[in-house]
């Protein structure tokens, strides 16, 4: 028996579902045919898939092995048909890339600027996500490329380093901290904080070290976005951690007042990473070139 799609896919549904039958209805099989592809592909690989249990079936460990690699497989296949049919159109490569909030407001704009512009053949699409979410969407194929800030999380990346960032603070006009240029983190603890949705790591980073200092992190809103941050920051609901290139911008534009942020911890590590192989792709190998050039001999 060889490895199909169509029992791979029926391995997925089933996982995803809990039930042969319902799986079997999702991919359009008989329940029989469904249960001999399922039968027969645990013989092949000499596990067992699915415990039987009164009201469905649970994954095995195994099982939930094979359903990484399929996912990885589904992404790989799509990659691969979309570069394909990209090609007809003349365009002769996409490049997927996954970056933290931060990297994009720092980083990234002027880089892939000067990408595109020495490779226009080149289609470039860019994704916000959390650090640990890059990390999750370059290891699993999702995403070719990703930009994101350390600690990291995943061995199935190799990485470069790529740029140094650092956090500031806004608070409003003619809030208790606004006459100084600086404060500490300890500072920060006594007043309300505006903060990004959980899972960004400048909010797990603030958590951590609240909670290392015995304090609570008063994180009166959590929101998507840094303009949402300033916006409210400026109406008076809070101080708030981020970026500092956004932070001087927002600084210029709204009632708001930038503050350094006196923490060894501010300092930011942005790195670019790649899932780990013998040989990159060529779009890719571009692009890690172009923005972590090795150094001269």
């Amino acid at each position: 028996m060889r490895l199909d799609l169509t029992t791979l896919n029926l391995v997925l549904a089933i996982e995803q579902t809990r039930s042969i039958t319902r799986g079997a209805e999702r991919e359009h099989l008989a329940l029989a045919a469904a249960s001999k592809r399922i039968s027969d592909l645990e013989t092949r690989l000499g596990v067992q898939l699915f415990e039987r249990r009164a009201r469905g079936v649970e994954p095995t460990e195994a099982c939930r092995a094979l359903v990484r690699h399929i996912r990885s497989l589904h992404a790989s296949l799509h990659a691969l048909e979309s570069e394909v049919v990209e090609f007809a159109r003349g365009i002769k490569g996409h490049l997927r890339i996954a970056a933290n909030a931060g990297a994009i407001a720092e980083a990234l704009p002027p880089d892939l600027a000067a990408f595109s512009q020495a490779h226009p053949q080149i289609r470039i699409s860019l994704e916000d996500q959390t650090s640990a979410e890059v990390q999750a969407a370059v290891a699993e194929g999702r995403a070719d490329v990703g930009v994101f800030t350390t600690p990291l999380l995943d061995n199935r990346l190799q990485t470069w380093n790529y740029r140094h960032g650092r956090l500031s603070v806004l608070v409003p006009n003619r809030h208790a901290l606004s006459d100084r240029s600086s404060v500490t983190f300890d500072d920060l603890l006594d007043h309300d904080l505006v903060g990004l949705h959980s899972g960004a790591a400048a909010q797990e980073l603030m958590l951590q070290e609240a909670m290392a200092r015995g304090r609570t992190l008063k994180a009166r809103l959590q929101v998507r976005g840094f303009d949402a941050i300033a916006q409210l920051v400026e109406a008076g609901m809070g101080v708030a951690v981020l970026p500092d290139a956004p932070a001087r911008r927002f600084a210029q534009v709204f009632d708001v007042q930038r503050l350094d942020l006196d923490e060894a911890w501010a300092r930011r590590d942005y790195v670019l990473g790649v899932a780990r192989q013998e040989r990159l792709p060529t779009v890719v190998q571009r692009f890690v070139d172009a923005l972590c050039p090795p150094p001269a001999k």
